[in-house]
This record gives C-alpha cells, structure tokens and sequence, in this order.
C-alpha cells in the first residue's frame, strides 16, 4: 500500500530544490563533467609538489687564493653581515681553492623573495671589507627546483663545436619562444675570443703601456653616427662604421704616433683569434656534443612544454638542420611523469571499477551504478577546485584521490540505501527521495565534517616537510567536500528520475535487448573509419547492456537473496 505523498515528515531543503529542479541539476552534473576533463587535462602535471627552500646561497669567486684565504677575506666579512638579519636559522660556510660558498637557512615563516633582498643588502654592507680586486661582485640566489632543466637536449656528429654551437643556438632561439619555456642555456660550446699577447720587450723599447692598448682598441672599435642629410623629399641616415672586422683591422691600429714614429698594435703584440678558457664541458658517449638545458617556467605543463620541443625538433630537421646531424635527449622528466601518472590513473579506475562491483553485488545494478556517479563527479568538482587554485597533478594530489576512493561513496551508499528502504516500504518515489535524505542528511553532513576536521590540522603543517605533505589533506578535504555537495544534490535528483524497485526476476525488456545491439552495431562503422577509441567505447556499452542482463543482475539478485540470507 502506498502512502500519501504529501506528509513528508522531514526533508533537506538544498535535496527539495535539487529534485525540484532535477534538469538544472542533471545539466549541472553534465557541466561538472566537462569542466572537469578540461582542468584535469589542462593541470600543470609534475613529480612531486612545487616546494620553496627557505635557503640563500651566496658565492665569490677570487682566483688565485688559498681556502684559508677565502675564509679571512671573503668568508668572514660576510658571514659577520648575515648574522644581523632577521630570521635567519642557520648559516653553513665552505671555503675552498679560489671560491667561498655561504648558504643561509631561514625560518620557513620568512618569505623568500624577502629573505633574498636581506641577503643582497648584507653583502653590499660587506663589500667595503673585501678585496679590491675581486673579478665579480659574490653572487647572491635562491635554490629553486623549478629551475631545474627538464630535459637536456644534445647535438652530435661529424661536425665542429662552433658549427653545433650555431645550430644549438638556432634550436636555443626557437624553444624559448615557447610560453612554458623560461630559457635555455648552452653547455660545452666555445666562446669566441680575440686575444691580444702583447710583448713586453717591444712595449718597453717603444714606451706603450698597457692602457696605451686597451684605450687605442676601444676608441677604434667603435660605430657612430653622423647625423642625417637631406636627399630630395627624404632625409638619410649617416652611420660611420668602425668596428672591427678581422684581425688585421686590429693588427693595424695605431697606438701611439710621435713625430715620424707610428706605432701599430701589431709592432708590440699579436692579435690572435681563438676561444675564451673552457669552463663546461659536455659529453655523451665518450663524444664531445653541444648540450642544451631547457628550463620551464614555474606552474607549466611539463608534458605539454616537452611535446612542442619535440615538434619544434621535428621541423628543424626537416627545414634547417643536417641530416648527419644526431639529437639525442637525456634526462627527459615528461616520460617518468607519464609513467607515474599513467600508474596512478590505471590505479584509480581499477579502484573505481572495483568499488562499483563490490556496491554491486551488495546494493544491485541501479543502485550501484546510481552511487558509482559520485566518484567521477566528486573528482571532477576537485579537479576543477583544485585547478582554480593554482595547484599542479602531482604523485601527492593523485595519492590522495586513491586514497579518497572509497569514502567518496560513503554518504551515496547512506543516501541511495535509505531511499530504497522507503520505496520498499510503499513510499512515493517523491516522498522517498525527500525523507529519505531528510532523515540521514545531518548524520551524513556530521560524519564528513568530523573526517575532514582530522585532516585539517595537516594542512597548515609547518616546515619544508609540510610544504611537501600539505597537498595530501588538502585534496582529501576537497574531494570528500565534493562528494558530501553530490550525495546530497545530484544523487537523490538522479535517483528521483530513475530510481525503481528491483526483483531480479523482471522479464527482460525487448527494448533494453535492441537498444545493447543497436551500441554494438554502431561501433562497426566507427572501426571501418579508424576511430577506436569511440568505437571501442560503443562496444563496450553494448557489451555490458547484455552482461548486465544475463550475468549481473542475476548473479546480484541471487548474492543478497541467497548468499548473504544464509550468512
């Protein structure tokens, strides 16, 4: 006997407007979906999360000292600066041949870009304590991991190093004009030099200085203008050039003229054209090659960045490089990031799929399909949460979403379970769905704030640890936010449209046989044109229409009216 629907005795007002306005909602959930492909495959993917060190680095290079050297000229001065500032933690030192390394450790609630003008400010304090004569001012940056090369890119073959040097420097220009790309640097290449080796005897013999040299070379090396003249209706340019084309430009200055005696740069010196002192080397298989370090810029898409390298490398081949040319790639991140999250996706679907056959057996085709939608629709709400926010898929943000699988379908289970309970017992579908929610709704709402209340804490976890570990209950606390928002909303809607009574003896319909022929004889035109994927997918509907009908349900029916009667 079915019992009035009008005295529903208790309800969830955010459940009473969802199923009162059941399309908007199923349009809702068709948005959540889209949106959620999208942000899931436009996510910046990486290994593991972005994390800052809390650490300034300062380096001083100044040949021709010993580390005891390094220590009382440069060491010190500095490290005296830095103890003066503010949040600093912890300060490491090491001096050795030639070059003073100082590292900086801050308190993690120091901001970086704040701690790196502190140590800026401290060196430039300490400069008037250092030698006069350093070659460069100490270098002062922070350790970033997003600075890191991606991948390294290397050019070999039958070639010089200053011909692959060119052609690196063609492919350096074509991948920084990438937006993911923030620059590439070029390693083992030779750096043209023009030297000059004066002779000291013949400068000597002739009284030309050092600076008699160097101020000749700069005020003939030199590109001026000379104003501009006017040519009829048009005014021209006049540029005179005077840098220097060759060695023998050089060979033929004048450095000094007295009376009848000239003085020519190549009477006390020889110019030689060669290459600055080798400072990196490159090498690949016992062959020198020319490497390319390719950085991204924070937040990017790593795979997206290294899959347009690969067609910026495809047509330089084809339309600038040599074909003897040989590019090889190392250490490319995009494959382990593939390879990890290929692992991780293979592990959520399996887990889904799993879910959705123990809830099956347990609860029915319906019901299990009807609770199963909470898993892709609470991971689409978070992909897009989480996308918004700024947050990259990494190996912690997909942990998490494994380890949210099965309390995504907790408050379902409740939900779906309790509208059937009253559907059994004669309710109204309406009138079922309704109270049905109504009386688990605050139970439901409670459990979920009391797991998400566990997670909290661990969010503002402090230090480098907990900078790494915060994604973990941040995406916890996101998804299962999202799966309490779809047992509430979308699931009693869904299940107000199609929810029914199951006997497991139903006749089966004509139409639900037609319409699993009808997916299967349509996926055959979809192989004949190429297109697996929907094809497959076709299939696949098909297939399981029949394996529902024949195996499922039965096997379903029999395992809660048998098997669990007689546990």
């Amino acid at each position: 006997m079915k019992k009035p629907d009008k005295l529903v005795t208790k309800e969830f007002p955010l459940t009473t407007l969802a199923i009162e306005n059941r399309t908007s909602v199923i349009i809702l959930a068709v948005i959540v979906t889209i949106f959620g492909i999208v942000s899931y495959l436009t996510m910046p993917k990486e290994s593991y999360p972005e994390v800052v060190l809390p650490q300034i680095y300062v380096g001083t290079s100044y040949p021709g000292n010993s580390p005891v050297d390094m220590e009382n000229l440069i060491t010190r001065p500095i490290e005296k600066e830095l103890k003066s500032i503010s949040g600093v933690k912890d300060i490491t030192s090491t001096s050795i041949q030639d070059y003073s390394t100082i590292i900086a450790e801050f308190n993690t609630d120091v901001e970086i870009a704040k701690a790196l003008q502190d140590v800026k400010d401290a060196v430039d304090q300490a400069k008037s304590e250092l030698p006069n004569d350093l070659d460069q001012d100490p270098e002062v940056f922070e350790l970033n991991f997003s600075e890191f090369p991606i991948m390294y890119i290397n050019l070999s073959g039958d070639f010089t190093l200053n011909a692959l040097k060119a052609y690196g420097e063609y492919l350096q220009d074509e991948i920084e004009k990438l937006s993911e790309i923030s620059y590439v640097d070029i390693q083992g290449a030779l750096e043209r030099e023009i030297r000059v080796n004066a002779d000291l005897y013949q400068m000597e013999a002739r009284e030309v200085s050092f600076g008699d040299i160097a101020d000749a070379i700069a005020a003939e090396n030199v590109t001026i203008s000379g104003g501009n003249i006017k040519e009829g209706d048009f005014r021209r340019s006049i540029r005179v050039v005077g840098e220097f084309e060759s060695v023998r430009d050089m060979e033929n200055i004048v450095i000094k003229s007295e009376g009848d005696g000239v003085v020519y740069l190549k009477d006390v010196a020889e110019v030689e054209d060669t290459h600055e002192e080798t400072e990196s080397y490159a090498r690949l298989g016992k062959e020198p090659v020319i490497t390319l370090n390719v950085v991204k810029r924070s937040g990017e898409n790593i795979l997206e960045a290294t899959d347009k390298i690969q067609d910026i490398l495809e047509d330089a081949k084809k339309s600038y490089l040599p074909a003897k040319l040989k590019i090889t790639i190392t250490n490319d991140q995009s494959r382990e990031i593939r390879f990890m999250v290929s692992n991780l996706e293979n592990s959520i679907i399996s887990g889904v799929i799993l879910v959705v056959l123990v809830l099956l057996f347990f609860m029915g085709v319906r019901s299990a399909l009807f609770v199963g939608v909470a898993i892709p629709l609470s991971m689409f709400i978070s992909f897009i949460i989480l996308n918004i926010a700024g947050v990259t898929l990494n190996m912690m943000v997909l942990f998490s979403l494994i380890l949210a699988l099965g309390m995504l379908v907790d408050n379902g289970i409740v939900v779906i379970e309790n509208i059937y309970r009253l559907l059994e017992e004669g309710y109204p579908i309406k009138r079922a769905v309704k109270e049905g929610v109504g009386e688990i709704a605050v139970p439901i709402i409670t459990s979920t704030a009391t797991t998400v209340a566990a997670f909290l804490p661990l969010a503002f976890w402090g230090g480098l640890m907990g900078s790494f570990m915060k994604y973990l209950p941040i995406t916890l606390i996101v998804v299962l936010s999202a799966s309490l928002f779809v047992a509430l909303v979308i699931n009693p809607a869904i299940a107000f449209m199609f929810a029914r009574l199951e006997t497991g003896q139903e006749k089966t319909s004509r139409r639900t046989l037609i319409t699993g022929a009808a997916f299967m004889l349509f996926s055959i035109p979809f192989y004949i044109a190429g297109s697996n994927t929907l094809a497959n997918l076709l299939m696949i509907v098909g297939v399981f229409i029949y394996i529902n009908i024949y195996l499922l349900s039965p096997a379903s029916y029999w395992f809660q009216t048998r098997f669990l009667t007689w546990l």
